[in-house]
């Protein structure tokens, strides 16, 4: 195809939510809350083809949970081809190769690809994200090579969400390039069925944080959850703490036939704080089963099941599991309601922490549209 000008789309997704939950526990006090609707998150999106085979991608949060006013959650540029070099140039090697760089949510783990991104929500069959949410933004560039359904990536990223060009005060730790790679297979074997599984890795060797579990910016679907503070946009999120060392590694099936579909999740992350002298581990497991239905399967019910389990920096040994059961419905490709019953516990806190005995429970609906 060739090249007629530069074309802008305009994209953009707005999330509601009503929540009726109730939480409960033994430790710190909590805020008292009841069933009413929670902030609306909205995005836009902005995408632009500049050249055959070269355009940009720039999200903003428009209205989100941590800020009070619009800002940008990240863009890149995507080279596929190299025509604005010369017509052609390098053309075999290009059709197995792309290349992305920007200050972009890196492509490690595929749990991303089922999130909900603030007002971003209808890839996500469920309302909440995962417990360790994987998620953040850094400045770097990915590599991709795609052939015949094998698929391998690598990238390099400065390790930091915000940037900046000071050097790090007396005792503090410089951060240093941090790593992400994939490998996988993804194909869709015959009519019915699909199949993917992909291994996934981040490493940083050392920072004065690591935000791959504290880098989303806007804040959990589940609102006011077991805190006492108005500031917290996070919970019930939870975030291992290692914010020296880290290196993580998610492994992600997914197999679908005919409307039968399974993700799965098995995640190992190990670090340390800059204090701590030995490294902990915690370790995730997710896994949906979703039965999609109707005129093209625009109808879904299904279950996930998500488990925490580590050792905290306070010397904890803790677990935190959830179970989601819900729907949801399109009502076009661009409209979707979902409903859901979530119920989240926490085990072996300490007296006294906030999480110590701590569940929560109850019905959320959602409403998303996407365009």
């Amino acid at each position: 195809m060739e090249f007629d000008g530069v074309k802008v789309r305009i994209g953009g997704a707005n999330t509601l939510q009503f929540q009726g939950l109730s939480h409960e526990n033994s430790g710190a006090e909590i805020f008292e809350i009841g069933p009413n609707f929670n902030l609306a998150t909205s995005n836009l999106d902005i995408d632009v083809q500049l050249h055959r085979g070269l355009r940009m991608h720039l999200r903003t949060y428009l209205s989100s949970r941590h800020h009070s006013q619009p800002y940008v959650k990240g863009g890149y540029m995507q080279v596929d081809r190299l025509d604005f070099i010369q017509d052609g140039f390098m053309e075999e090697l290009m059709d197995k190769v792309t290349i992305k760089v920007g200050h972009m949510q890196i492509n490690y783990g595929d749990t991303h690809f089922r999130r909900t991104d603030n007002g971003q929500a209808i890839h996500n069959p469920f309302v909440g994200n995962y417990i360790m949410d994987s998620f953040t933004t850094e400045v770097g560039g990915e590599v991709y090579f795609q052939n015949n359904g094998f698929l391998a990536m690598v990238g390099l990223t400065n390790g930091k969400l915000n940037q900046t060009v000071r050097e790090p005060a007396e005792g503090q730790l410089a951060t240093r390039v941090s790593l992400v790679g994939k490998l996988g297979y993804d194909s869709q074997i015959n009519e019915d069925l699909r199949v993917r599984l992909t291994g996934s890795v981040y490493h940083t060797g050392q920072t004065q944080t690591a935000y791959l579990y504290t880098g989303d910016r806007a804040g959990s679907r589940y609102y006011n959850v077991l805190t006492n503070n108005a500031g917290e946009f996070r919970t019930p999120r939870f975030n291992p703490g290692f914010n020296n060392e880290l290196t993580a590694v998610m492994i992600n099936p997914f197999v679908k036939y005919q409307g039968l579909e399974f993700f799965g999740v098995y995640e190992v992350a190990t670090g340390k704080a800059q204090a701590e002298p030995d490294t902990r581990t915690f370790t995730q497991y997710g896994a949906e089963l979703l039965y999609r239905f109707g005129s093209n399967e625009n109808i879904y019910l299904g279950g996930r099941y998500n488990l925490v389990t580590g050792d905290t920096a306070a010397g904890e040994s803790v677990d935190i599991s959830r179970v989601n059961i819900g729907g949801g419905w399109f009502l076009t490709n661009n409209v979707l309601a979902k409903v859901e019953y979530v119920t989240q516990s926490y085990d072996g806190f300490s007296a006294g922490s906030i999480f110590e005995d701590a569940k929560f429970n109850g019905i959320m609906l959602e409403a998303v549209i996407s365009f």
